[in-house]
C-alpha cells in the first residue's frame, strides 16, 4: 500500500468531493479514485464519467467488495455516516468521514470504536486546521506570542450558494443546518488553535428564511473553555457582504486572522500589539485538503496521524450539539467528554 499509494472508493457523489476531494486524493503519490457509489445510480454514472473514475458501484456492498480499494470517503448527509463507516470498518477499509461524523455523540463514539476494533484508520475531514493560517496561529500562541489567551472570535457567516443548499437547509432528518454545517468546524478549528477543550456553550439561533422545516441558518454563541478562555462564534447562511475571521486576544497581544475560515488556501494573520501590526509567518501555502491527505496516508502506513481524528470528530460534535442544546432551551450547556 506505501508503495503504490491508496486506491479509493467515494461514498457519495457530492460537490465537495467534486470539487475539493478527489484532486487532494490525485495530488498524493501513486493514489487514485477508483470507485463511486451513489444512492441515485445515473448520478454515479455520470460523476464518474466526467471525473474520470474507473467505476459506479450501485451499491454499497459492491464497492466495500472490491478488494483494490484501500480508503474510503464518505460525504453522504449526516444521517448516513454511522451506518456507511461501520459497513467500511467492518470490510477493512479505512475511513475519510466528512463532518459531523454521526448525528450523536453515541453514534460517533460507536464509529470510533468500531474502526479501532478492525484496525482501520478513521479520520474527520475537519479541514480548517490545516490551513497555514491556523496552524501559524497555533504556533504563536504556543510560542507565548500573545501572552495568555483571554478571548477569541470566529467569524464563519456566509451565503449558502445554491449548489450546497439542498438538504442543508430543508431537511431536519439529514442533520442540515448551519449548527452540524459550519458551528461543528469552528469548535474543531478553536480546539485545534487554542490547544484546549470547550466545556460549556451558550447560543442563540434564528432563521432568517433560507432554512425550512425549523432550522436555523444562523447562530450566535460563546464556549467557555477549560484554560479560561472565552469563545464567541458568529455562523450563519444567510450573510453575503463580509469577509470571514478568527481571532485570539491575549495579555500581551492579538492575533488577527483575516479571510481563513474559507476551502481555499489563503487569507492572512497579523501580531498585533498596542497600535502595531506584525504579519505572521505562514508555512508554504498549498490547500488544506492536500495536507489532509497526506497526513491520512501517513497514518496508514503507520507514520503519522490524522490531522483530525474520529475522537477530534466526537469533540467537535459535542461541542455543537451544546450548541443546539443551549439555543433550543435557553441556558448554558455542558459538553459531553
Amino acid at each position: 500500500m506505501a508503495d503504490r499509494g491508496l486506491r479509493w472508493g467515494l461514498i457519495g457523489a457530492s460537490n465537495i468531493a467534486r470539487q475539493y476531494v478527489v484532486e487532494s486524493i490525485r495530488a498524493q503519490a501513486g493514489s487514485e479514485v477508483v470507485g463511486v457509489h451513489s444512492a441515485d445510480p445515473e448520478r454515479g454514472k455520470s460523476y464518474a464519467a466526467a471525473l474520470g473514475i474507473a467505476t459506479a458501484h450501485a451499491s454499497l456492498g459492491d464497492l466495500l467488495a472490491d478488494p483494490t480499494i484501500d480508503a474510503v470517503y464518505v460525504s453522504t448527509t449526516n444521517e448516513l455516516h454511522r451506518s456507511q463507516t461501520l459497513a467500511a470498518a467492518a470490510a477493512g477499509k479505512h475511513v475519510l468521514c466528512e463532518k459531523p461524523l454521526a448525528m450523536s455523540v453515541v453514534d460517533a463514539r460507536e464509529m470510533v470504536a468500531a474502526c479501532d476494533a478492525a484496525r482501520v484508520v478513521l479520520a474527520t475531514n475537519h479541514h480548517l486546521r490545516n490551513a497555514a493560517t491556523h496552524r501559524a496561529m497555533r504556533r504563536e500562541i504556543a510560542a507565548g506570542s500573545i501572552g495568555r489567551p483571554l478571548f477569541a472570535r470566529v467569524f464563519h457567516a456566509v451565503h449558502l450558494p445554491p449548489s450546497l443548499q439542498g438538504w442543508r437547509i430543508n431537511r431536519p432528518e439529514a442533520g442540515g443546518g448551519v449548527i452540524l454545517d459550519i458551528t461543528v468546524h469552528d469548535a474543531d478549528t478553536l480546539r485545534f488553535v487554542l490547544d484546549d477543550e470547550p466545556v460549556e456553550a451558550s447560543a442563540m439561533t434564528v432563521s432568517h428564511g433560507m432554512s425550512e422545516g425549523g432550522l436555523a441558518d444562523g447562530v450566535m454563541g460563546v464556549l467557555r473553555f477549560r484554560g479560561g478562555v472565552l469563545a464567541q462564534l458568529h455562523d450563519a447562511f444567510t450573510v453575503a457582504h463580509t469577509g470571514t475571521g478568527f481571532e485570539v486576544h491575549g495579555t500581551e497581544g492579538s492575533l488577527i486572522g483575516r479571510d481563513v475560515m474559507t476551502q481555499e488556501p489563503r487569507g492572512e494573520v497579523v501580531l498585533r500589539r498596542g497600535d502595531r501590526e506584525t504579519p505572521v509567518r505562514l508555512d508554504e501555502v498549498e490547500g488544506p485538503y492536500v495536507r489532509s491527505r497526506r497526513n491520512f496516508t501517513f497514518a496508514i502506513n503507520g507514520t503519522g496521524a490524522p490531522s483530525a481524528t474520529g475522537d477530534d470528530g466526537v469533540r467537535s460534535l459535542a461541542t455543537a450539539l451544546a450548541v443546539a442544546e443551549s439555543a433550543e432551551t435557553g441556558r448554558a450547556v455542558a459538553i459531553s467528554k
